[in-house]
């Protein structure tokens, strides 16, 4: 068993959504979270959802991701061309 305390806006509303769908409110606050937990559920990671692009395009380059900064400098270091 599970005590709730609403602020007074909420309970009015859920009060009038009872009403006017013929239920109770302790079915409304089920059915709204059973939704809740399963879209909770169901979200998946920004890792998972981009995990099948990782290494899609690679450079050839198996210390690209560790010599990036020492590439940046060498490039703001050389002089322009011309």
């Amino acid at each position: 068993m599970l005590t709730v305390r609403l602020p007074d806006h909420l309970e009015r509303a859920l009060a009038r959504l009872a009403a006017e769908e013929q239920t109770t409110k302790t079915q409304i606050v089920r059915r709204a979270l059973e939704r809740y937990l399963k879209s909770q559920r169901d979200q998946r990671s920004s890792f998972e959802l981009g995990e099948a692009f990782f290494g899609r395009c690679g450079s050839g380059e198996s210390t690209r991701s560790t010599t990036y900064e020492r590439r940046l400098r060498e490039k703001l270091r050389s002089k322009p061309p011309g």
